[in-house]
Parts: C-alpha cells; structure tokens; sequence
C-alpha cells in the first residue's frame, strides 16, 4: 500500500512540473536600455574668426589734426578662449587681434617744436573677460578688459550674443567699445583714441562631450 501511495505521489509531482513546465513564464522582460541624452556645455576651449566694421572718433585735446573726422572701415581678426559653466552661468576669459582699416592721420608740433606725425593704426587686439548667462545653447555675456595697438594701451567694455548651432560650432554677434591712451607717444601731448566695433564670428569648441 505504502509502494503504491509512493508511486501515486510521485506520478503527480511529474505531473504537476510537466504542466508548470508549459505554462507562459510570468517573469517581466527586461526594460529597454534608453541611452541618457547628453546636457549641452560651454565649457571648454575654442578658436574662431570674426569679421565686421569700425569707426573711430580720435580725440586730442591739446591740437587739431588735418584728419580728425568720423572715420571708419573693415575689422576681421582671429580669437582663442575658454569658458566654464556653472549652472546657468559662464565664465571665461578670451583674446582677440584685429587688422582694422580705419583711423586718423596727420601732423601737428609738439610744445618741444618737434613736428609729430600721427599715422592710422591698422591693427588692435584685446584680453577680456566675458561673463554671461546661458539658455542651454543660447549664451548672452558682458565682456571688458584690457586693449592694446601698436604703442598705445587702454580698455574696452562691450556684450553680445552667441548660439551653438552644433555641439562644436558657434556663431555670435558682438560690440566693443575700445578707448586708447596717447598721451605717453607724444610730448605735451593730451589725447585718446576711442572706436567703436560691431563684427560677427564662429568659433570651434574642443572636447565637448
């Protein structure tokens, strides 16, 4: 009896596994691996070009020269830099030379009876700060800092606007204003020069992502 009872118990555990065995398993799949999408950064290095127009207001307080006029014309150049982000906010610090074809020109006599001539200058750089706030791949920035052409040294201040239309590529659209100090080039001489510049640029940024 004891055989049989065995055997009963052991046909129905066969049995019971067998019927398991063709059920559908109820084990969730596995859920989908969804790659996270990356955040866009500024931060990083970047070289460009930029190009664009100034115009230039030379004024000397001690003589008038033959060309004292408004004048203005082409600026193009090259700039490098490199900007930090943190949260909303970018930071950075960029340089920038210039050819610019714009300027006054002439001659006047110093207190010492020495004639001077005053020729234009046809290039200027710069080393800014820029400081600004970003809207993911929108940045608008405050620049300023430290200007210098040929012998003269001085100080400019200006913003723009800068969109990332490519993980690595920008354009932007700037203003400066720039204002040099004369009055160490000539003796008794009181003077500056001041222009203003509007020029658009692209920069390549390294290592994002």
């Amino acid at each position: 009896m004891k055989k049989i009872l065995l055997s009963s118990v052991a046909l129905l555990g066969l049995a019971t596994g067998a019927v398991a065995a063709d059920l559908p398993s109820r084990r969730a799949a596995p859920a989908p691996m969804i790659a996270a999408v990356p955040v866009f950064t500024w931060t990083g290095f970047y070289v460009g070009v930029n190009a664009g127009y100034g115009w230039s207001n030379d004024d000397f307080d001690s003589v008038d020269l033959a060309d004292e006029d408004d004048d203005g014309g082409f600026v193009g150049g090259a700039q490098v830099g490199y900007n930090y982000q943190i949260g909303s906010f970018v930071v950075g610090l960029e340089g920038d030379i210039q050819y610019a074809d714009f300027g006054s020109e002439g001659a006047f006599v110093g207190t010492d009876g020495v004639t001077y001539d005053v020729d234009r200058s046809d290039w200027f750089g710069t080393v800014r700060a820029r400081a600004g706030v970003a809207f993911d791949r929108a940045l608008i920035y405050a620049t300023g800092g430290f200007a210098f052409a040929d012998d003269a040294n001085g100080w400019t201040v200006g913003g723009g606007v800068e969109y990332a239309f490519t993980n690595n590529l920008s354009a932007k659209i700037e203003g400066l204003y720039v204002n040099l100090d004369n009055d160490d080039d000539f003796p008794g001489f009181d003077g500056e020069t001041d222009f203003g510049v509007v020029r658009a640029g692209l920069n390549f940024r390294f290592g994002t992502y």
